[in-house]
C-alpha cells in the first residue's frame, strides 16, 4: 500500500509578484525549490496565511537567489503581493517508509531568503 504524505514545506514565504497574464502556476526562487526538494512542474498545495484559503498548482523555477514568489494566472487573483504563504509538496511512498519518513520544513526570512531546514516527524 502507498500513502500520500507531506514531503516538504516552504514556511511563511512572502508573495513578491502577481502576474495575471501568465498561463498559470507559481514561480519560486530556485534556491528554495532545491532546499525543499521540489522540482519544476511538481504539483504543490499553497496555503494563504492571510486569508486561510488553499489552492493547488504547479511550480516554475525562478531566478536563484532572487527571493521570487510570483502568483501566475488565476492564482494572481488568490493572493496579493505581501501575503504570507506556505508551499507544501506531497509524495506517495510505501506505507512502511511513511512511518519513519521525516518531512523538511524550509524557513525563510521576509525577503524569502533561505534561513534553515528542519527535518522531523511532526
Amino acid at each position: 500500500m502507498f500513502r500520500t504524505i507531506y514531503k516538504s514545506k516552504i514556511q511563511g514565504a512572502v508573495v513578491t509578484e502577481a502576474n495575471l497574464e501568465y498561463v498559470g502556476s507559481i514561480t519560486i526562487d530556485e534556491d528554495l525549490l532545491n532546499a525543499a526538494d521540489i522540482i519544476p512542474n511538481e504539483r504543490v498545495q499553497i496555503v494563504n496565511l492571510n486569508n486561510g484559503s488553499r489552492i493547488e498548482t504547479y511550480v516554475i523555477p525562478g531566478k536563484k537567489g532572487s527571493g521570487t514568489i510570483c502568483m501566475n494566472g488565476g492564482t494572481a487573483r488568490w493572493a496579493v503581493v505581501g501575503d504570507r504563504i506556505l508551499v507544501i509538496s506531497y509524495a506517495m511512498i510505501d506505507a512502511k517508509e511513511a512511518e519513519a519518513f521525516k518531512p523538511k520544513v524550509i524557513f525563510v526570512n521576509e525577503e524569502n531568503q533561505f534561513l534553515r531546514i528542519e527535518s522531523k516527524n511532526l
